[in-house]
């Protein structure tokens, strides 16, 4: 057995008969999301197999299983970054153990950048594409044939039916939506003027240190995926408020309200 069967096993265990059919990643300060969720079960990471332990702020590192908007799910509440010194290979775990559950969908969340004035604190962001531009692919060495192929195709990473899911969703919510590529980059400081203006240029409407790699873990293994991300400020040199991780955990609160109150409407759509 391989750490994400064992971790998997874990949850089918402590379960209580649920059986999750989606799978969500919430990100810094987005714990509103693993909230909403009722009739919960809550398992530290420290009881997973291989799962990384989250070092950061506002990333309680555990699983939530339960109910969302009807339909049964896990919510993995914080991840361990590259930038904390979390291995390559531990951060495939996470995402294959959902695999292993039976899970087909993953919804992947952050905390990010704008780099459009007009996408402001407080918005989410659909994620239609993605730049990894961290250095890092986490995938490098050699393949695991049980998981997927040597060379996983990126083309649609974030699946067009999902995306359609959740604008639709949004509108019956009322949560302001906007759309755009996403930039990840390895942290963990954060990025110079000089760097914004450039990754503009790359096509990147947000700027965050995360979610590429699960995207890729998960493509990888079969897993469809759809990406949000919380606006929580204003990319360095677009605004004059200096940019720290307090704020972004402040900034995330509020984004996390209409973030739960879409993944809920979205659910059923979603699994």
């Amino acid at each position: 057995m391989s750490a994400p069967h064992d971790a998997a096993a874990v949850l089918r265990e402590r379960a209580g008969g649920l059986a999750p059919r989606l799978g969500i990643v919430v990100g810094s300060g987005l714990g509103a999301v693993a909230d909403a969720v009722t009739d919960a079960v809550v398992i530290p990471y420290a009881d997973l197999p291989g799962f990384p332990r989250p070092t950061v702020a506002g990333h309680a590192g555990e699983a939530v299983l339960g109910r969302l908007g009807g339909v049964d799910v896990v919510v993995l509440r914080g991840r361990a970054h590259l930038y904390e010194g979390t291995a390559p290979e531990a951060v495939r775990v996470p995402v294959r153990t959902l695999r292993a559950l039976g899970i087909e969908t993953v919804v992947l969340t952050n905390a990010a950048g704008s780099l459009r004035p007009e996408v402001g604190p407080g918005r989410l962001m659909l994620i239609a594409d993605h730049v990894n531009h961290s250095g890092i692919n986490v995938l490098a060495g050699p393949n695991d044939d049980e998981w997927g192929p040597r060379f996983p195709p990126m083309g649609g990473a974030y699946d067009a039916d999902l995306r359609a899911a959740v604008r639709a969703a949004a509108a019956d919510e009322g949560v302001e939506l906007a759309e755009g590529v996403y930039l990840a980059v390895l942290g963990p400081s954060f990025e110079t003027p000089a760097e914004i203006r450039a990754f503009r240029v790359l096509g990147a409407d947000a700027v965050g240190m995360s979610t590429v790699h699960e995207t890729t873990v998960a493509r990888h293994c079969g897993l469809r995926v759809v990406g949000i991300s919380a606006i929580t400020n204003l990319a360095e040199g677009m605004d004059d408020e200096p940019l720290s991780h307090e704020g972004t955990l402040a900034s995330a609160d509020d984004a996390a309200v209409d973030l739960a109150r879409l993944l809920v409407r979205a659910a059923g759509d979603l699994a």
